[in-house]
């Protein structure tokens, strides 16, 4: 507890600085006590009171619960990052032991960085109320610089009479998981704000929209995520995404064709590696599908076929919508004869159903990723798993294994 002084009477008088307040130790990620926290009972302001900032303490740098909470994040797989304290104890108490929250301030940059360390999936809940809508957009900026293929950061709106601690009283668990399996993307949410109430049947509304979208994909790291991300831009305000990464000024661009690969030192495709880049090449809109995670995977496992399948994804990801086989014939035959076997031999195929070629896909992108996970894990038995490190990476890569052998389709980036 922290006294104070303050003038009264023509005398000083010292007080309880956290007086009819209930009290919050404040733990740093070793567990030690570098503040606390103070919530009022009897509806006075401010509502919650934390310690002076001091070098041990940055109320910006700090998460409520997030020591305590360590084991049930990994258990979980996933991070809810809540407004307040009360929340955070309440949620625990309702069987939600996975629960953190800010201190009072909103979420930074530094924060994310803290939860991205502890798990691939980060969901943030707010009140429905325009309160909360203000404090997403805050957290939804600071994310920005933390987006990437292989993390997840979703966007958890409760309706407005509810807080978590009363809808999970008033609704149930069942409910409140519900919620979070149906919290909105990143990017979705992120559109959202680009949108906002602009008209987007008008050149005006697209070029407000534009203007909307500059800074926030700027923050974006160049990745998979965000060429995702301009790929809906540009198609919501009529442009294409490669305009859109000049328009932006956007740092390494990954939206336009590049040039092939040199040619030499090229062995030819075989086995799964060809048979991704066959499905590529006849249905070219397949390109949407792959993320960076697939990518890494592909070049795990063939890593002298690594730099010509991202000339041939980014070739086909720079078409957009517009991709087909005839067109990206054209791009491909002017980098080389690499593909020309291969072209041959679809274009004396009947077309098969886009749906059939996608789960097919889909298989072939799972298979690549288990048998990056099982070069991954044979490299790690190898060093005998010597430090904890080592073990929890070992499970961890069993983990998504054992998921990866359970999906039976869908799009390829899932997961």
């Amino acid at each position: 507890v922290i006294d104070k002084s303050e003038e009264g009477g023509g005398h000083r008088k010292r007080y309880d600085r956290f007086r009819g307040r209930i009290m919050f130790p404040i733990r740093n990620t070793k567990g030690q006590v570098i503040g606390f926290g103070g919530r009022v009972m009897d509806g006075g302001e401010p509502k919650y009171l934390n310690s002076p900032e001091t070098p041990l303490f940055q109320k910006g740098s700090e998460l409520y619960g997030l020591f305590e909470a360590r084991q049930a994040i990994r258990e979980a797989g996933y991070v809810l990052v809540t407004e307040g304290y009360m929340d955070v104890v309440a949620l625990a108490q309702l069987g939600f032991p996975q629960a953190v929250a800010t201190l009072g301030t909103a979420c930074t940059p530094i924060h994310v960085q803290k939860l991205v360390r502890q798990t691939d999936e980060v969901i943030f809940s707010f009140d429905g109320d325009n309160a909360g809508r203000r404090a997403a957009r805050r957290a939804l900026e600071a994310c920005l610089p933390h987006a990437s293929d292989n993390k997840t950061i979703k966007f958890l709106f409760l309706p407005k009479e509810h807080d978590p601690d009363s809808y999970v009283r008033e609704m149930g668990a069942p409910a409140f998981e519900e919620q979070i399996r149906e919290a909105m993307p990143l990017s979705q949410f992120l559109l959202k704000e680009i949108i906002g109430e602009n008209d987007l049947r008008t050149p005006e509304g697209r070029a407000h929209a534009q203007f909307a979208a500059k800074p926030l994909l700027q923050a974006l790291p160049a990745s998979g995520l965000r060429l995702q991300i301009v790929r809906s831009v540009a198609q919501a305000t009529q442009t294409t995404p490669a305009e859109l990464e000049v328009l932006f000024e956007l740092e390494k661009p990954v939206a336009r064709v590049r040039s092939a690969p040199p040619r030499t030192k090229r062995t030819a495709p075989v086995g799964l590696e060809r048979q991704i880049m066959r499905l590529l090449v006849a249905h070219p809109q397949l390109s949407a599908d792959l993320d960076a995670a697939a990518l890494e995977a592909i070049a795990r496992i063939a890593p002298d076929q690594a730099e010509l399948l991202a000339h041939l994804v980014g070739v086909a990801q720079g078409m957009g919508e517009q991709a087909n086989f005839a067109a990206l014939v054209e791009h491909l035959r002017e980098g080389g004869p690499e593909f020309d076997s291969m072209i041959a031999e679809i274009a004396a195929e009947s077309e098969s159903e886009f749906d059939v070629v996608r789960a097919e896909m889909a298989g072939a992108i799972r298979q690549a990723r288990i048998r990056a996970l099982d070069d991954e894990m044979q490299t790690l038995v190898a060093s005998n798993l010597r430090t904890e490190e080592e073990r929890n990476r070992y499970r961890e890569l069993m983990q998504r294994k054992e998921w990866l052998k359970r999906q039976t389709g869908g799009a390829v980036a899932a997961g």
